[in-house]
């Protein structure tokens, strides 16, 4: 009766196991450590303290009653605030203001590196003005390296670009031979025989021509000075000026003979160096032209995947035009010799009409100074046969020339790489003032390939755009 009675409810005996019933949160707050096992005392309200002090919440009893706030008490002991402790890395910012992985100088960062100069900061962005001051001058410096190592490596380049055109100009003439079933190598040296057998027919026509006039001009030296020294003009002007004794004395001096040898060099070194370069390009046009296929080849893999067979095309297509322009500079070449040879026939150089007009001829695949050289030659041929000769070749030239420059030379180039007679025009002029003959060579086939360039690429963006 008495436990039944006692306030706060029932207390269990020591060996039940059970737990004190009461009033949670009035005397103390309910656990899961506060039941009394294998035959310990009873808890009561009033015995908690002891509880705590002699055996201590367990640490399961710890973690599970911390409160969610700083501060909190559990029994008579505080729990400090785990979560609000600053960090090793906010204290040094607090510090030393050196950012949330940089410690003060002398100070280790935990990871065995140390930080006495700090980490490496950001990256330098690219639209920052030093970045691109200092790397535009980098790059500009280096265009002008280059330009300068290429200016002094000139004469190479022509010779390559030379050999490389006339190796895409002869390539017809070897595929014409590779479709009747001949072997490329096969089909090359029989380009090359017939190119040694035409320019062995032209030395055949000039040769004879040309020693013919130096000996006509040798044994005609004599007469002209006879002829000088008759004049009355001239004797008065050597009376007056004493002419003949200065050369005379000159003549002896040695300084004739000093320049005579100076210039009998220089024209060998011209005429060797002349030879040298011509062997060259007959040699690398020979590489170029057997290996064309091959150099395409390794040249289109250098594109991906998805754009070679597109590249390829347009490739074959830009060199089948260089090949066409060859085509049609040969076709000018031989209209221009034809009528002068027809020419010469009429005014009376029937002598010399087949050496010229072959001269015409091979002067006439250098476009834009070709046509002009070759009238220079022909009418100087007319001026020594002749005076009324050579102003019929001055007329025929100033008039022929007209004829071909806008009317011949544009309606073949027309044709042949399907390019406008003006933009044919232009390109010429523009590649000539540029680069000279190589810029001439080059001009009208770098115009056609940039005009299909155009087409065939630029042209459907714009109206996909």
């Amino acid at each position: 009766m008495g436990e039944q009675n006692a306030p706060g409810g029932s207390r269990p005996g020591a060996g039940d196991g059970g737990q004190a019933s009461g009033s949670p949160g009035r005397d103390h707050p309910a656990t899961n450590g506060d039941s009394a096992t294998n035959g310990g005392p009873a808890s009561t309200p009033g015995a908690a303290p002891e509880a705590g002090r002699d055996r201590g919440p367990t640490p399961a009893a710890s973690t599970a009653t911390l409160p969610a706030g700083p501060g909190a008490e559990v029994g008579s002991g505080k729990v400090s605030d785990l979560g609000a402790q600053p960090g090793a890395g906010a204290s040094a910012r607090r510090q030393g203001e050196l950012g949330p992985d940089i410690q003060p100088d002398g100070e280790d960062d935990g990871d065995g590196r140390g930080a006495r100069f700090g980490r490496p900061g950001p990256r330098i962005s690219r639209r920052s003005p030093f970045y691109l001051g200092f790397f535009g001058a980098l790059g500009a410096l280096l265009a002008w390296q280059l330009f300068n190592l290429l200016a002094s490596a000139s004469s190479v380049i022509v010779l390559l670009v030379v050999s490389l055109y006339l190796a895409v100009g002869l390539n017809p003439a070897v595929e014409w031979f590779v479709r009747r079933r001949i072997s490329r190598g096969v089909a090359v040296a029989l380009v090359f025989l017939c190119l040694v057998v035409v320019f062995a027919l032209i030395g055949l026509a000039i040769v004879p021509v040309v020693t013919k006039q130096v000996t006509l001009l040798i044994n005609q030296v004599p007469d002209w000075f006879t002829t000088l020294r008759n004049n009355p003009n001239l004797q008065s002007l050597d009376d007056q000026y004493q002419v003949t004794k200065k050369v005379q004395d000159y003549i002896t001096s040695g300084g004739l003979a000093e320049r005579l040898f100076g210039g009998v060099v220089g024209a060998s070194r011209i005429v060797a160096s002349t030879l040298f370069g011509a062997f060259t390009i007959l040699v690398l046009t020979l590489y170029f032209l057997g290996s064309l296929p091959t150099t395409k080849t390794a040249l289109y893999k250098l594109v991906p995947r998805s754009r070679r067979d597109r590249v390829s095309m347009l490739g074959d297509e830009i060199l089948a035009r260089v090949g066409s322009y060859v085509g049609g500079q040969l076709a000018v070449a031989a209209i221009a010799a034809s009528a002068s040879f027809v020419f010469f026939m009429i005014v009376g150089l029937s002598e010399y009409a087949l050496a010229l007009a072959i001269v015409v001829a091979i002067l006439g695949l250098i476009p834009l100074i070709g046509g002009a050289v070759s009238a220079v030659v022909a009418t100087s041929v007319g001026l020594l046969t002749d005076v009324k000769i050579g102003i019929a070749c001055i007329i025929y030239y100033v008039i022929y020339q007209q004829i071909e420059n806008y009317l011949i030379y544009p309606r073949i180039m027309q044709r042949s790489v399907k390019v406008p007679g003006t933009v044919i025009v232009v390109a010429a002029m523009v590649g000539g003032s540029l680069l000279g003959i190589v810029g001439a060579l080059l001009a009208v086939p770098t115009a056609a390939a940039i005009l299909l360039l155009i087409r065939e690429v630029l042209h459907p963006r714009l109206e996909d755009a």
